[in-house]
């Protein structure tokens, strides 16, 4: 067990935490959110030693072990990935980091007996460890993870594969407590449904930060919610913490009512000038006081965007016969879409296969090596980056803003000033003149986000909009998204958030040319589950036509006699639907007619294979 006692920090005149206590119990998992500013980070940062608290006391064994995943990794430079992965203090981790080495050693030197001894001796310690299991462990999870060059230097990943090999090292080091902060960026979707399943069974216990409700809600059976400096726990997972925390909220406003109504009475009291002894005038003089320096914390700070757009006309994007190669990889050849009004695109696939790129020619930032991209006169694109552009440290939260717009105006034509908006975005009038070099990630995350809608589109384009921002700024934004008057397409990694704000789907696969789905994503899921169910079903044997059977009846008989022909007839109309699903193209409308009419001929073939297993059966027992 890890205790807290009555940790506090500060930053600046921003207090963090408030005294915090709590305790964390093997096999815990536990949530930790809040508004971005809050002090999360910061939070795991001196749990697992690498920051300091003004004071408190963090209680724990003598050989109780932290493994700390910071949001951002730092690698260290000299070390390759197995070096990375394998390093610790931790006798398996050594015993584990010998033998692998000695066998890439033999690898490279087949005939050297050096070589061959050394892991032979290393196999013998392993024996002595247990340290096999944990070695298969370790490869399963590099797999997983995609980490298979095992001599490259750290210095020469992606940021992408840095996450990715800070997150094996971490989910291998044998720790009691395992401290991940924001673990799903930069992760495809089926690598995240993986970390889920494998956290479910983790050894020790789990503190997490994440914006991913999904995975928050699988994985924890507890949330701390940091707000104001203070910290409120939840047994339970994030829906849980939703109906509960409404509850407390629900019960506070009733608790500040009742008070302010008391409040009301005791003055009303005192300017009646009821005649009282003294000492009793002046008991009810000092119960004003307190009762007027009494407060409660009711005012939720909720992200109001109200921001309007500019009109869009009938014509928005459209890709003619786009393709695209990068650094000879083709990631997608003879593509054509047209996107519409009120359109609700989610671009989903593996890391690398080339969504982001598409999004980038769509708002003609990259040109496409072929075909043509057209754009309307009337569209206003908003383009929110992954985090390519570096906010100027040195201004003032205020000025950025302004720099951008005054006042914008909302879509009932109403004017809202920047410092309102600001407001709206959770930065009080005093934090407003914060300097930018003082906010912390999220925070900055957040502005951006601010600066890219007071510029009023009528196109938002999101490139992993759920990265670096909190569950509450998110799900604010995704009720705005419900209710812009625009289009909306964005790359996405957050099941939950493509969800909410999408509609149909254009999917990456190994193929070059991304797919079509009518859809959110979690139907799409649901889609390819059946389908790789069906596909994994051992095939059955259709029988040769059979002979006609006495015992049959007529009707049944000529059923017999015709049903495969048409079962297979069925099977070749559903085939030659895809590929005009597939060679649609742009025409939405057409897509939508082809596969209501493919769903209508699966369900028809669904329930002639139904009723060819009756009839086969009949034929068995007739032929017994």
């Amino acid at each position: 067990m890890l205790t807290v006692e009555q940790l506090y920090k500060s930053y600046g005149d921003k207090t963090l935490f408030k005294d915090l206590s709590f305790t964390i119990k093997s096999h815990d998992r536990i949530g930790l959110i809040g508004v971005n500013g809050t002090g999360k980070s910061t939070l795991l940062k001196v749990i697992a030693g690498m920051d300091t608290a003004e004071r408190g006391t963090i209680n724990s064994p003598k050989d109780y072990h932290i493994e700390y995943l910071a949001q951002d990794p730092e690698l260290d430079p000299a070390l390759t990935v197995m070096e990375q992965i394998y390093h610790g203090d931790a006798t398996i981790m050594q015993v584990m980091r010998g033998y692998e080495t000695a066998l890439r050693q033999l690898q490279h030197e087949a005939n050297d007996e050096a070589a061959q001894e050394k892991l032979l001796n290393m196999q013998r310690k392993m024996d002595e460890h247990d340290a096999w299991e944990a070695n298969t462990t370790a490869k399963t999870v590099l797999t997983k993870l995609g980490i298979t060059d095992f001599d490259k230097p750290t210095t020469a990943l992606s940021g992408g594969q840095k996450k990715r090999v800070a997150i094996a090292k971490a989910l291998i080091q044998p720790a009691d407590l395992l401290i991940l902060d924001e673990p799903t960026n930069h992760l495809d979707n089926e690598t995240i449904e993986w970390l889920e399943q494998y956290l479910t069974s983790y050894a020790g216990a789990l503190m997490i930060v994440t914006h991913d409700r999904y995975f928050l809600n699988r994985v924890t059976n507890t949330i701390f919610e940091l707000d104001k400096g203070n910290l409120y726990k939840y047994d339970g997972n994030y829906e849980v913490f939703l109906e509960k925390k409404a509850e407390r909220e629900a019960l506070e406003q009733q608790a500040e009512e009742k008070h302010a109504n008391l409040l009301q009475r005791e003055l009303a009291w005192l300017k009646r000038g009821a005649k009282a002894r003294s000492t009793k005038q002046k008991a009810h003089v000092q119960r004003v006081h307190e009762l007027k320096e009494k407060t409660f914390d009711t005012n939720k700070q909720n992200i109001d965007i109200q921001v309007g757009s500019k009109r869009l006309g009938k014509k928005v994007i459209e890709l003619k016969n786009v393709s695209k190669t990068y650094e000879a990889k083709r990631l997608f050849h003879d593509f054509s879409y047209l996107i519409i009004p009120d359109d609700r695109i989610g671009i989903v696939g593996l890391n690398g296969s080339g969504k982001t790129t598409l999004l980038n020619i769509m708002a003609k930032r990259v040109a496409p090596d072929e075909g043509e991209v057209i754009v309307g006169e009337t569209v206003k694109i908003g383009y929110y980056t992954q985090g390519e552009e570096e906010l100027d440290g040195s201004l003032r939260v205020i000025d950025y803003i302004k720099e951008v717009a005054e006042v914008i105006h909302t879509k009932d034509g109403n004017v809202i000033t920047a410092e309102q908006m600001l407001e709206r975005f959770l930065f009080t009038r005093s934090e407003q003149w914060t300097y930018i070099r003082k906010l912390s990630g999220g925070e900055r995350r957040r502005l951006y986000l601010l600066k890219i809608l007071m510029t009023e589109p009528n196109v938002l384009f999101l490139d992993e909009p759920t990265n670096d921002l909190d569950t509450q700024t998110l799900t604010i934004l995704e009720e705005y998204l419900g209710q812009f008057p625009g289009v909306v397409i964005t790359v996405s990694h957050d099941r939950y958030f493509l969800d909410r704000v999408t509609d149909k789907l254009l999917v990456f696969t190994n193929e070059d040319t991304p797919k079509q789905y009518m859809g959110n994503y979690s139907e799409y899921l649901e889609q390819q589950q059946k389908q790789k169910q069906t596909e994994a079903k051992p095939k059955k044997e259709v029988p040769k036509p059979s002979k006609p059977k006495k015992k049959l009846s007529y009707m049944e008989q000529r059923e017999w006699n015709v049903i495969e022909d048409e079962i297979t007839s069925l099977e070749e109309k559903i085939e030659h639907l895809q590929n005009e699903i597939n060679n649609a193209g742009s025409d939405t409308q057409k897509v939508q007619e082809l596969f209501t009419e493919q769903q209508a001929i699966e369900e028809e073939l669904e329930k002639k294979m139904e009723r060819w297993e009756e009839l086969s059966l009949l034929v068995e027992q007739y032929n017994q």
